[in-house]
């Protein structure tokens, strides 16, 4: 299952060897590290990235949703590495509500104080103990979200509710006196065109998706063929 991971650790010492240990998880066969970062709060609040993955191209890939999150934490500077990775500044809000959850964000946010370091990373994991097994042992706070779990409901919902709208306003429009009927069917064709937007945005968002998967792989097999050239 594909996860945003984000650990929190006391000292960039930490952070660091957490990154090598999520590093040996991937080349155990334990995971799968798709992006990652390692990111450093300071004193006055704002953030700094320290360390980035060096695989290139998988930023382009998986911008908006690590993208994004690098932006959310970091502010300005994550900002930046967002819109490098394909994301516009302004979609950033979207993303925290539809991909990763302000609970989620909260959670992560209220750790993650001033002189604190995280680090940040795109996975794809079976079991949750391998990875909170490490990190807990080198002093990480571990938060994970499922990305796709929490877009698809969040999504859903959304149309689900103008839908039933849409039924309540069609219910009155058929007993409302002729002054009224016009006003209505405005309400209502309106109201119709958005919820039609949503569902091409939805189709857009799995059509993506698809793509995404099929990315991912892809760089999972260049890291693997290179691990196994290094092993040889």
């Amino acid at each position: 299952m594909d996860r945003m991971l984000v650990v929190v650790f006391d000292n960039e010492t930490s952070a660091y060897q957490g990154k090598s240990a999520l590093q040996e998880l991937a080349s155990e066969g334990n995971i799968g590290v798709y992006a990652y970062a390692v990111l450093a709060k300071k004193a006055d609040g704002t953030a700094t990235i320290k360390q980035g993955d060096d695989s290139g191209p998988i930023g382009t890939l998986v911008g908006t949703t690590f993208g994004s999150l690098i932006g959310l934490l970091a502010g300005p500077v994550g900002v930046v590495a967002g819109a490098a990775a394909g994301m516009s500044a302004g979609a950033f809000a979207d993303l925290s509500n539809e991909s990763l959850g302000a609970d989620f964000l909260d959670d992560v946010t209220k750790t993650l104080k001033p002189n604190k370091v995280a680090l940040v990373a795109e996975i794809d994991e079976e079991w949750v103990t391998p990875v909170d097994t490490r990190m807990e042992a080198i002093g990480g706070t571990v938060f994970r979200r499922s990305v796709a779990d929490v877009q698809d409901k969040v999504h859903d919902e959304h149309i689900a509710a103008m839908k039933a709208d849409l039924a309540q306003m069609k219910a009155e429009h058929a007993q409302a006196r002729a002054d009224r009927k016009a006003k209505l069917q405005e309400k209502i064709n309106a109201l119709d065109t958005r919820i039609q937007a949503q569902l091409e945005k939805a189709k857009l968002r799995r059509d993506a998706a698809m793509v995404q998967a099929k990315a991912k792989a892809d760089v999972q097999s260049v890291k693997a063929a290179a691990a196994r050239a290094r092993a040889s």
